[in-house]
């Protein structure tokens, strides 16, 4: 259920829609500045929502003539805008706590809003690990983008309700948007964090280390038919993984056997790496006999 990049982009649109009506009603009946916030944040996911399905459909899109690398860039542009709108949703809430802070605002019917934070917090928690474990298996950035946006919408749901449940105890307004812009401010650390990875993305940064290992491992498991390789280079376009090596091979096999050694070990990429494109340029070996492990009747003597 929800497994792919664009069935969950449609449960994350359908839920975000449904959480802004039910905001804005519960801020018209409790005339609270702080649910109205929450609304706009949820307007806000929104529309990164909306992004995130259109950058799916395009970054999905095999490559073509005008883009022969394909367009998972689209997805690191995504995901950059997300961290943006959740820079907004934090200054937002602050804004309005201000607001609610200078103009004296009363809340009302605060049972209403609770109700409706607790509402929001529980989908919001199920949307986002749903969102994330997606990601995971798809290597979405703009999809873990919007996963860290509704977990960020957490923990603005909760200072909400903690202060109203305050403002419930002891009818002092001005708790509820103290913490409201506490929270606020830990929402923007993660619109920092949000925008990071796509921001590598598009700037064309190697491959983390865990994933250039994988590579080197599948490479290691061909030791007895390869003599070594170099000039490895890695980077990524959205979820789209790009491998270049050169690679040097004993230099008495023919063409056919030095594709076939080229096929499996692209293979063995692709298959432990999502979204691998892997090139390869062949090499003969020149003197590398005293480490060399192939079996070669061009060996010289040591």
């Amino acid at each position: 259920m929800f497994s792919n990049k664009k069935e969950a982009t449609n449960l994350l649109i359908s839920v975000v829609i449904a959480l802004i009506l039910l905001k804005l009603i519960v801020s018209w009946i409790t005339r609270s500045m702080s649910i109205l916030a929450q609304a706009a944040d949820s307007l806000l996911d929104l529309f990164a929502g909306i992004i995130t399905f259109s950058a799916v459909r395009i970054a999905t899109k095999p490559a073509d003539e005008d883009h022969p690398y394909g367009h998972g860039k689209v997805e690191d542009i995504a995901g950059l805008a997300q961290g943006l709108l959740i820079f907004i949703a934090g200054g937002l809430i602050i804004y309005s706590s201000i607001i609610r802070i200078i103009k004296g605002s009363q809340v009302k019917a605060t049972e209403a809003g609770i109700a409706v934070m607790l509402i929001s917090i529980g989908v919001s928690i199920f949307l986002s690990r749903y969102l994330y474990a997606v990601s995971k298996t798809t290597d979405s950035p703009v999809l873990e983008a919007n996963a860290r946006n509704i977990a960020a919408d957490v923990y603005s749901a909760l200072a909400v309700l903690i202060g109203l449940a305050i403002v419930r105890i002891t009818n002092l307004n001005m708790i509820d948007s103290i913490i409201a812009i506490g929270m606020a401010i830990y929402i923007l650390r993660i619109a920092f964090i949000t925008a990071c990875k796509p921001i590598v993305g598009l700037i064309d940064s190697k491959l983390p280390a865990s994933e250039e290992r994988v590579i080197k491992r599948c490479l290691a498991d061909h030791r007895n038919s390869i003599v070594g390789f170099h000039s490895l280079r890695t980077r990524h376009a959205g979820s789209q993984h790009y491998i270049d090596l050169h690679l040097v091979l004993a230099g008495n096999i023919n063409i056919d056997q030095a594709h076939e050694i080229c096929d499996r070990i692209e293979k063995e990429i692709e298959k432990e790496l999502v979204e691998a494109n892997v090139t390869i340029h062949i090499e003969p070996c020149t003197d590398e006999c005293p480490q060399c492990p192939v079996v070669c009747s061009n060996r010289r003597p040591v």
